[in-house]
């Protein structure tokens, strides 16, 4: 037993090695992600105060989020707008520390602003811009200033996160742990290069010497310009459809047709419960029902996953990050997988280990009409075959009387589920963002429809990848049944496969929670 293990270590290792090197990453659809909220603050100091211009990019859920919430029209102009950034301003300075010389500094809010540049699937953006000036005491006002600044609004949500400080005429920068010049141009314009890795500033220390007597304060007082993202949010085809403005029955018929087949190609993508289900299927030597069922429970984890996430964003979201949800279900489903992956490569190493003699049995066991199995009779117990064993026809006397017994177990419904659900539990981000969209608009039928469409598209696309494999290995049996490569080496690769994908999965998503 413990060689067994030994060996799907070191099999599964180099496996792994592979896949970490060649496994694509996933593509987000907002420039920063569909649940980012971004953070932008520049400090500047003059004589008697200090200012600080403070921007939110909000992404589409959270904007969502903060429309339900507040009951605003996003619309440049609408009344409803003003008294919004008015409130929203004080709530936001509330959670912004700026100290001076280690005394806490009150903020005041002198300006704001917003846009609603639209996003994906007919949902808008927001982005909302404050102007704070803190008064300094006349005791410090003639020396210079040691400044401390912590931004603390929305701990946990992922995005952009940066901090400036911009020196003028009256108070010149003689320290800084922050640069001057931005990146991101006050959030309007991302660097491609950052986007995977953005940076995570939310605070800074200063320290502003006192200049020049009579110097301009250039920047004190300067007002917000907020601009839409130079690089637009990038259109999906399958959020696109909900934001289509003329109804009619021939669009409606297209729409699901186009989903449905944009659920085939997505099921088709890296990490989509694919190469889990054909290796599974291989590994296990399933049958067509077996991949027929795989691939439905896949598809039901991954549509269900949506509807989830969607009632935590309507109504959960002050006690679950939707967004940091994510990498944790990515990490449980990688390990579950890993782990059944681990298990089957262990049986089908000591069943091989036991039936690998060199010599031919003639059958194909695993699947005789009356479910003998490998070994003989099955019977039925709690939904998990258990195998008596017998002598089985061409047999040698050798094999009878062998100290090791051998092991086969047919493909149990427990596997088969728990390996389906841990494969599509992670939500389509895509599907979600129709699902809101569709609420925003008012077509939470039409919404419900296409999230139909595109799941049946996945399980068509999923089920069919399954019965190709199912065939393809009874086509490769009938010739060559009992070579080594197929009865062997074979199920042990793809249950190698199987863990190392679950290993990728878990570490990949771990990593994306900071804990490495």
């Amino acid at each position: 037993m413990r060689a067994s293990w030994m060996v799907a270590i070191a099999l599964v290792g180099g496996m792994l090695g592979a896949i970490l090197f060649a496994a694509p990453r996933a593509a987000d659809a907002h420039p920063m992600g569909n649940f980012s909220i971004n953070h932008y603050a520049r400090i500047t100091g003059d004589k008697d105060a200090l200012e600080i211009r403070y921007v939110l990019d909000m992404a589409e859920i959270p904007t969502f989020q903060e429309i339900q919430r507040t009951g605003i029209v996003p619309k440049v102009g609408d009344p409803s707008i003003e008294n919004y950034l008015r409130v929203s301003g004080e709530a936001l300075k509330q959670h912004l520390v700026l100290k001076a010389n280690g005394r806490p500094l009150q903020l005041e809010q002198i300006s704001h602003d917003a846009i609603f540049p639209p996003g994906a699937g007919g949902l808008p953006t927001m982005k909302q811009g404050f102007v704070y000036r803190a008064a300094l005491a006349p005791a410090v006002q003639s020396g210079p200033l040691e400044v401390e600044y912590l931004d603390d609004n929305f701990p946990g949500r992922a995005g952009w996160k940066e901090v400036i400080a911009v020196a003028n005429g009256s108070r010149p920068i003689a320290a800084s742990s922050v640069p001057a010049q931005d990146r991101s141009h006050e959030l309007s314009n991302y660097p491609t290069d950052l986007l995977n890795s953005p940076p995570q500033t939310l605070e800074a220390r200063v320290t502003f010497s006192l200049g020049v007597p009579g110097a301009t304060d250039v920047a004190a007082g300067s007002p917000l310009s907020l601009r839409a993202n130079v690089v637009g949010t990038p259109r999906n085809a399958f959020t696109e459809l909900i934001a289509t403005r003329k109804m009619s029955f021939w669009f409606v018929i297209t729409a699901v047709l186009i989903s449905a087949a944009l659920g085939a190609f997505h099921a088709l993508e890296p990490g989509h419960g694919k190469t889990v289900v054909a290796a599974y299927l291989v590994g296990s030597r399933g049958k067509a029902r077996h991949a027929v069922m795989l691939g439905l429970i896949v598809t039901a984890s991954h549509t269900g996953g949506v509807y989830v996430l969607g009632a935590i964003t309507l109504y959960a979201s002050r006690y679950i990050v939707p967004e940091r949800l994510y990498p944790w279900l990515g990490a449980v489903s990688g390990l579950i997988i890993a782990g059944l992956g681990m298990v089957l490569f262990v049986r089908r190493l000591e069943g091989a280990d036991t039936d690998d003699h060199g010599h031919s049995h003639g059958h194909d066991y695993e699947e005789h009409p009356h479910s003998h199995g490998i070994l003989g009779h099955s019977h039925s117990h709690g939904g998990d075959q258990i195998e008596s064993q017998v002598d089985r026809p061409g047999r040698s006397h050798s094999d009878v009387g062998s100290s090791r017994p051998a092991v086969a177990r047919p493909i149990s419904r427990r596997e088969l589920l728990a390996l389906g659900i841990t494969g599509g539990i992670i939500p389509c981000p895509a599907a979600l963002v129709v699902l809101l969209g569709a609420m925003a608009v008012g077509r939470v039928g039409f919404g419900l429809m296409l999230i139909v469409a595109f799941s049946i598209g996945l399980a068509a696309a999923l089920i069919t990848t399954g019965l190709i494999v199912v065939f393809a290995r009874r086509f490769m049996d009938r010739y060559r049944a009992d070579g080594p490569i197929i009865t062997r080496w074979l199920p042990l690769a793809s249950s190698g496969v199987i863990t190392a994908v679950g290993i990728v999965i878990a570490l990949r998503s771990l990593i994306t929670t900071g804990m490495f």
